[in-house]
């Protein structure tokens, strides 16, 4: 059975004349285990696609089944406790709390589920071991780099034990060297039976994935099956797409300036029919006096 299962799903925004499409008819299955790296430009429906998945927003229509069970059309509070029992969720901006040590900002989702102090942070605790971050349990938010701080992010992701991580863009703040260490972690968990949902503008990150898939204006336009370590093509040629610089704008300009053709303007040529003949001086030579 399919963990996630999404039937004709659009999503609109506005009303009447200012209706924006954000997602239009997508049906997209997913199966547990898997890896689903999300690619497309900005505006083409990427995140507005992870909210819905992650039952922060619902569709305008269509269906959408999470572990068999219909959850398109449930109320606010129920939406909120089938997001808190089975998806995780990392964000680009990390959104950790300052002034709370490392160790609680992992153990957090766990109070809203009603566990007790002690078995929180027992938990928070095995957890940020699992991601390499034992030693930092009491640091805050600001003694952190930036790599440190998106593990934490995916430490209390994991907190409770979710199905699905989704990851929105979660090296977009890192240098390459942070990025790899997150994408190896995310790796290892997809490897553990934790379905990931990515979306990156990075192609090279779809390495990490074994499934790439391509939206544009609110629509998937290609799905695309691929092995662990390598850039399915759709990606390659937007990977390695030359990039335009300065000097061929320049270079352009002026090609399409030589191609045009060259007229006076009417103003010019009124003036020139209008111009007297001038006078030319005589030599500079002068008439000898008799």
């Amino acid at each position: 059975m399919s963990l996630i299962v999404l039937e004709d799903v659009s999503k609109l925004y506005g009303f009447g004349g200012a209706t924006t499409i954000a997602l239009e008819e997508v049906s997209l299955s997913v199966e547990p285990g898997e890896f689903v790296a999300i690619m497309g430009p900005s505006g083409s429906g990427k995140s507005t696609l992870l909210h819905i998945v992650g039952l922060l927003d619902r569709p305008t229509n269509g269906l959408y089944k999470l572990n068999g069970k219909s959850v398109e059309r449930l109320r606010h509070n129920q939406r909120t406790r089938a997001r808190r029992k089975q998806i995780g969720f990392v964000f680009q901006s990390f959104n950790l709390i300052n002034n709370l040590t490392v160790l609680e900002n992992v153990a957090l989702p766990m109070a809203y589920r009603g566990f007790t102090r002690g078995r929180r942070l027992k938990q928070a605790s095995a957890i940020l071991d699992r991601v390499g971050l034992a030693e930092r349990e009491y640091f805050f938010p600001r003694h952190l780099s930036g790599g440190e701080a998106q593990r934490v992010a995916i430490a209390r992701a994991l907190i409770n034990n979710p199905d699905i991580i989704i990851a929105d863009e979660p090296t977009g703040n890192l240098d390459s060297g942070s990025s790899r260490l997150v994408m190896e972690l995310l790796r290892e968990l997809n490897k553990g039976g934790t379905t990931v949902l990515l979306v990156t503008h990075n192609p090279e990150l779809t390495r990490y994935a074994n499934r790439v898939v391509f939206m544009r204006d609110g629509t998937i336009v290609n799905d695309e099956k691929t092995a662990f370590g390598n850039i399915p093509l759709n990606a390659q040629a937007l990977f390695f797409r030359p990039k335009k610089t300065a000097e061929d704008d320049i270079i352009g300009v002026s090609a399409l300036m030589k191609a045009l053709p060259t007229k006076p303007s009417i103003r010019k040529a009124s003036k020139a029919k209008k111009a007297k003949p001038k006078k030319f001086k005589a030599s500079g030579r002068t008439k000898a006096k008799k």
